[in-house]
């Protein structure tokens, strides 16, 4: 027989920079709900971040479906925050301000033939030496 449980954990923790991850991984919140969003199915979503188990994926989904409105909330957040982090960036940072200006304006020429430029050109910065790129940490986290 089996015992059934009264509640399931929702492996969500918020770590020090005030940011909701899954598990003990790196991944966001946010990311999960964007992988979801895009289409992908739980399965595909723990194959790209196999750092976050197959049941993890699955409880944080039930829990964005069970609380849509708060998820959504936050993603909202974090996304006002990244537009304002980088608007505030680039008006700090003229020199970076020029190269992200000559980079959209590269990846506009490439928008015909490659949809991934497409698909990133309005969320480029360009960072300065020793930053590292949500990318790179998505990379650093996949390792690990």
């Amino acid at each position: 027989m089996i015992s059934v449980p009264t509640t399931i954990e929702v492996p969500l923790r918020t770590d020090q920079d005030g940011v909701i991850r899954v598990g003990h991984s790196r991944v966001t919140l946010t990311t999960i709900i964007h992988r979801y969003w895009a289409g992908d199915t739980p399965e595909e979503i723990h194959d790209g971040f196999p750092t976050v188990s197959l049941a993890e994926v699955f409880a944080v989904i039930a829990y964005y479906l069970a609380h849509p409105e708060e998820g959504d909330e936050y993603v909202k957040r974090v996304e006002d925050s990244a537009e304002r982090w980088q608007r505030d960036y680039l008006a700090a940072n003229p020199q970076a301000a020029e190269s992200n200006a000559k980079m959209q304006a590269l990846l506009a020429e490439k928008r015909g033939n490659d949809e991934v430029f497409a698909s990133i050109d309005q969320n480029m910065i360009i960072l300065p030496p020793g930053v590292k790129s949500s990318l790179e940490l998505l990379r650093e986290d996949r390792e690990h």
